[in-house]
This record gives structure tokens, C-alpha cells and sequence, in this order.
């Protein structure tokens, strides 16, 4: 899972990256406006992981992983020019968006246009984005006019259905509404995959705000599909994410009202956004949790963890992490209550499964 942190210059996305993986990257009180990506990847806490572990004893415990990407170089009116190669693969590469917005005075970092105002800046991401997607979606359409002239085209059918897509694109981009509002099925949606549509993508808004600032979110009336909304104190959170000693975290988090470090909130708020889920799976060797989509089926798993296990698929063993612990963690309880199934490949994981995959290649 890849997120990318965006948002207009002095907005505090560098500060939120540190915050999210423990870096230490210099913030500037001036944007140089140039692209700049810095990255790196941060292991998903999870207690059940751990208590598997506990069980297990395995020589490796593997916790699932998720890589933040902070994009710099977004600002007003990169939508009217189109986007370098370079800016466009950066914000095509991620599954979904870290909208980081300001919302926080400070007489030091000036604004890049001159007042605080975060919806105006929200709107302005938002609106740069739909123009870009536009301008795909133009294009598209006049390349498949210009095979039906030429007379080039192989499926005519499919010429029809892919024009009659981007048509509905068009108008609902025009409405100036997100892609991701739209009811696309499960073929338009793998269609549209290489595109890289960025309002296609989900989206959790941050307003990155001052202590004694008031919060935007209360002012907001944001109801896109696949979007969620999150405030929180930026720079404080840095520097929590600084701290070594747990005694120190629990301290600042009290001190603030604050039920837990911000890397473990934008990290289950972003599990929730892009509908994902995870499973384990266990031995002396090792003790790993798996991040899948929800709705993936058993074979899918299998494929997970590697493709010679989903093309030999015989069977899954499955038991669900909740009934292990009731039965004291005890694989030989867990069968003597029925708790251990034998699942097919259409079997359809669930959130904290513990499976075994038995496969023949």
C-alpha cells in the first residue's frame, strides 16, 4: 500500500511525513516549488501480530507495511499547463492521497497566498486535479475519434463502450465532481486503471492545525465517496513521533487529550479508505500479517504470499484470530471446538484470519 502526502506549499506535509515515519527532514519557512519526493516505509502495528508471535515463537515476526511518499511541488494552477512527466508518475504510483491542508497562523511561514484560509486551499487541490483528470479524458476521447476516422479500429464494440466511459466522464468531471463519486463497475473500473485519474483515487483530508486554531472540519461539508477527514496538531505530532521512550509518548498524548500517536490513527483511517484488511499467516519460521482487500477470496490470499501457492491451490486452513484467543491460543482447543475450517478458494477472507495455505505445483 503506497499513500502520497499533497497539499499546497507551507502546508506542513513534510512535517506530517516526519510525523507518520519517525524521519527528521528539514522544513522550510519558503516552498522552492520544485517537485520533491522524499519516501519511506512504515510497519503497521497490530496486536494480534504480537500475540501471535507470543504463541508461535518464530524466528521472524513480519508486520504489514505501508510506503508514505512526500510530494512536493503542488501549487495553484498546475492543472492549466499539465503536469511533467516526473510530478505525474509520482501521483500516478500511489493507491490514495494524504490531503494535507493548513490551518494553522504562523507569522514565520508565510503563505503562499497571503491568508489562512483551508477551504479555499482544499478547493484549490481539488479543482487543479479535476482540470488535470479533464484534460486525460479529453485527450482519450479524441484519440479513440481519430481510430473510428482512420478506420484503424480492430474492435469497433469496444471503441463504442470506451467512448461512451469517457463521455460520462467528461460531464461528471465538468459538474466538477471527484471521479470517485461515480458508480463504475467492476470492468470500468479495471478499464480505467492505467489512466492514473488522480480524483479517482480515495482521498483522507488533514487539516494541519495550531493548537488554538479552530477546526475546519466543523465548517465542512465534504460528502465524496471514499473520503474521510482527519484534524490534527502537525507540529506537536513530529514531535511525539520523536520520542524513544514510551513513558514520553504516553505523557505528550495525555497532556494534549490525545487517544493515540497520529501514525496509528492515519494508519487505521487509511486501512478503513482503501478497503483493506489483514491476515496472518503462522509458524516457527515465521509470524506474518498480510494486507489484502476486502472482499478477496481464498485463492487470492494464496496469491498474496506467492503466486506458486495460488496457481496450486488445494485448500485453506483457516481460523479466525478471535476464535484462537477464546480458545487460550490453543490449536488443539480450536479443533476440538470446531473452530478449524477447511476453506475453498472462493472462500472470502476475513479480517484477522490465521490460514494455511496447502497447494500442489
Amino acid at each position: 500500500m503506497r499513500l502520497g502526502i499533497i497539499g499546497l506549499p507551507n502546508s506542513g506535509k513534510t512535517t506530517l511525513f516526519n510525523a507518520l515515519t519517525g524521519s527528521d527532514y528539514p522544513t522550510e519557512p519558503f516552498s522552492s516549488g520544485q517537485l520533491e519526493v522524499h519516501t519511506a516505509v512504515v510497519s503497521v502495528p497490530d496486536a494480534r501480530l504480537e500475540h501471535l508471535a507470543q504463541v508461535f515463537h518464530p524466528r521472524k515476526t513480519v508486520y504489514a507495511t505501508v510506503t508514505y511518499t512526500d510530494i512536493g511541488g503542488l501549487d495553484k494552477g498546475i492543472g492549466e499547463g499539465g503536469l511533467s512527466g516526473p510530478m505525474r508518475n509520482a501521483l500516478a504510483q500511489v493507491d490514495g492521497f494524504l490531503h494535507v491542508v493548513r490551518a494553522f497562523d504562523d507569522p514565520d511561514v508565510p503563505h503562499s497566498l497571503e491568508t489562512v484560509d483551508p477551504l479555499r486551499d482544499l478547493a484549490i487541490i481539488d479543482g487543479e486535479f479535476l482540470l488535470l483528470d479533464l484534460i486525460t479524458v479529453e485527450n482519450r476521447l479524441a484519440r479513440l475519434a481519430e481510430e473510428r476516422q482512420k478506420g484503424k479500429v480492430e474492435n469497433r464494440r469496444q471503441n463504442e463502450q470506451e467512448t461512451a466511459l469517457m463521455e460520462r466522464l467528461r460531464a461528471h468531471l465538468e459538474a466538477e465532481q471527484p471521479l470517485r463519486d461515480m458508480e463504475l463497475t467492476p470492468e470500468e473500473q479495471k478499464l480505467l486503471r492505467g489512466y492514473g485519474f488522480l480524483t479517482l483515487k480515495p482521498v483522507l483530508v488533514i487539516f494541519n492545525r495550531g493548537e488554538d486554531d479552530p477546526d475546519p472540519a466543523a465548517e465542512l461539508n465534504y460528502a465524496h465517496r471514499q473520503t474521510q477527514v482527519l484534524s490534527l496538531y502537525g507540529k506537536l505530532e513530529a514531535e511525539i513521533a520523536q520520542l524513544d521512550d514510551p513513558d514520553d509518548v504516553a505523557l505528550f498524548l495525555a497532556e494534549y487529550k490525545l487517544d493515540q500517536p497520529v501514525r496509528e490513527k492515519v494508519l487505521r483511517l487509511s486501512y478503513d479508505l482503501l478497503g483493506i484488511q489483514s491476515f496472518f499467516t503462522y509458524g516457527e519460521d515465521e509470524v506474518r500479517a498480510w494486507p489484502l482487500r476486502k472482499g478477496s477470496t481464498a485463492v487470492e490470499a494464496a496469491g498474496t504470499i506467492h503466486s506458486d501457492l495460488a496457481r496450486g491451490f488445494i485448500r485453506a486452513e483457516v481460523v479466525a484470530y478471535d476464535d484462537f484467543v477464546a480458545a487460550g491460543s490453543n490449536m488443539a482447543q480450536v479443533k476440538a471446538q470446531g473452530k478449524f475450517r477447511l476453506e475453498g478458494k472462493d472462500y472470502i477472507v476475513q479480517d484477522g484470519d490465521m490460514i494455511v495455505v496447502r497447494f500442489n505445483v
